[in-house]
């Protein structure tokens, strides 16, 4: 059974613990690579990553851009929110429906 995880800073993913989910925190010090190559081996069906942390970690999410799972959904955190993750909701309704039905601007 697929599973479904967080990672980011202890400060905005901290909560989604108490709704069960894995929380996996990096620290500024710590390299967030291989913390996310392991996540992403087949146990996880949805990782929600802060959108600071997918900024470093771009070209590693990259790669799962056309894969089924896992899927990788930024969320804002407590710094550094860039709005990446409502662009990425954007891109994803265009792709599938063919324009923006969702944020006419």
């Amino acid at each position: 059974m697929y599973r479904v995880a967080v990672i980011g800073d202890k400060e905005s993913i901290y909560g989604f613990a108490a709704l069960g989910l894995d929380v996996h925190f990096i620290s500024q010090s710590e390299d967030p690579v291989p913390v996310f190559r392991k996540l992403t081996q087949g146990e996880y069906a949805v990782i929600y990553i802060t959108e600071q942390l997918a900024s470093v970690l771009s070209e590693e999410i990259s790669k799962f851009s056309y894969k089924t799972t896992p899927a990788i959904i930024q969320i804002p955190g407590v710094v550094g929110n860039t709005g990446a993750g409502i662009a990425d909701v954007r891109k994803s309704v265009e792709k599938a429906v063919g324009s923006d039905i969702i944020f006419n601007d």
